[in-house]
């Protein structure tokens, strides 16, 4: 499969941030708010909706405990997985939907049954969660589809990641990775900012923040310090039934976040040079400025003292700098009181 746009210009660092919302399993295993989301996200301007591809019966057992035992209805774990899947076609019509609504489509596999269905829809990259950074299997047959990968490193020192970046690497497949602190919601002192330099200088790739703090300011954060990517989870609302509420983002808030990214990253490439200003600075100091003008009516052959002068706007006769220069001339001709000086009115020796 040939190389997705995107990653194209997120490799030649010419396109801002790409910001992913992350629905996870917030629509409960309902497939209508599934696909309301993807037409909610797209109005906010992110460019990929991520989902998460579960098949209960290649991935979980009855003994799975719960991570947070939430559910009123779902007496295990595993329950609650089989009640998020979607059948191979409903994946195709969430795929579609978003294809149709310009968002790239993303769905993080858990199981070879997963991986096989999203690279048959087409996926243009992989998102391995960081509970499968050490499932080589896993690692291997996303790496066969020759698509980038998108490694996150919640639950990862640096041996355990670079074994991971290293083994997607070795089968040929392109690689991003994500910062990311697997608690929710993350607090200001866990976001872990210096990873994301980092991990840049350490592989060399496209570098994103996945974040669970259920704000935006780690987000804008990132853009400022260069980040490629941006994760966050979303939800309708943050009392929604589900696990991930309390981390995640409103829509509106996606919104916003998009708005400050795009325009962070507008401020990053545009740098500003004092001797070529970017704005019409003599315009400017004429309704800006100030000039040095008469205190009061000054006949001509006054010998000007501080008392005579004043500085008032507009800035459009000679500049505050003149001010102490004008002390000891003589005028050649009458000023009125507020009328600009200038030098063609006064004498060209200073007075004794």
């Amino acid at each position: 499969m040939s190389t997705p746009e995107f990653w194209k210009e997120l490799e030649a660092g010419h396109r801002r941030p790409f910001v992913i919302a992350e629905v996870a399993q917030a629509h409960d295993g309902s497939l209508g708010i599934a696909h309301s989301f993807i037409d909610a996200v797209a109005e906010t301007g992110a460019d990929a909706i991520k989902f998460q591809t579960h098949f209960a019966a290649e991935e979980s057992t009855a003994r799975e405990p719960w991570r947070v035992p939430f559910s009123y209805e779902d007496p295990t774990r595993y329950g609650y997985w089989k009640r998020m899947e979607f059948t191979p076609e409903q994946w195709k019509g969430l795929a579609d939907h978003c294809a149709d609504k310009g968002l790239v489509f993303l769905s993080s596999p858990f199981s070879f049954a997963a991986v096989d269905l999203l690279d048959s829809l087409g996926m243009p990259a992989f998102k391995v969660a960081s509970g499968e950074i050490e499932n080589y299997p896993l690692l291997d047959r996303i790496s066969a589809c020759n698509r980038p990968v998108l490694l996150s490193s919640g639950l990862s020192d640096w041996k355990i990641f670079d074994a991971a970046v290293e083994r997607v690497r070795s089968r040929g497949a392109s690689v991003a990775t994500f910062q990311c602190t697997t608690a929710y919601p993350t607090q200001p002192e866990q976001v872990g900012l210096n990873i994301l330099g980092e991990m840049k200088d350490r592989y060399g790739c496209p570098v994103g923040l996945s974040d669970h703090s259920g704000t935006i300011y780690p987000s804008l954060a990132a853009a400022t310090l260069g980040a490629s990517l941006l994760e966050v989870h979303v939800t309708f609302d943050r009392q929604m039934f589900g696990p991930d509420g309390p981390a995640s983002i409103t829509l509106p808030e996606l919104a916003t976040m998009v708005e400050g990214v795009d325009a962070i990253y507008r401020m990053r490439t545009n740098p500003a040079d004092k001797d070529r200003p970017l704005v019409d600075l003599p315009t400017l100091s004429r309704t800006f400025g100030k000039s040095v003008v008469a205190r009061k009516e000054l006949a001509a052959g006054t010998v000007l003292e501080e008392s005579h002068l004043a500085l008032k706007k507009p800035g459009d006769g000679c500049p505050p700098a003149d001010y102490y220069r004008m002390i000891g001339h003589k005028t050649t001709r009458a000023f009125e009181a507020d009328e600009a000086l200038s030098w063609e009115g006064l004498s060209q020796n200073e007075s004794q």
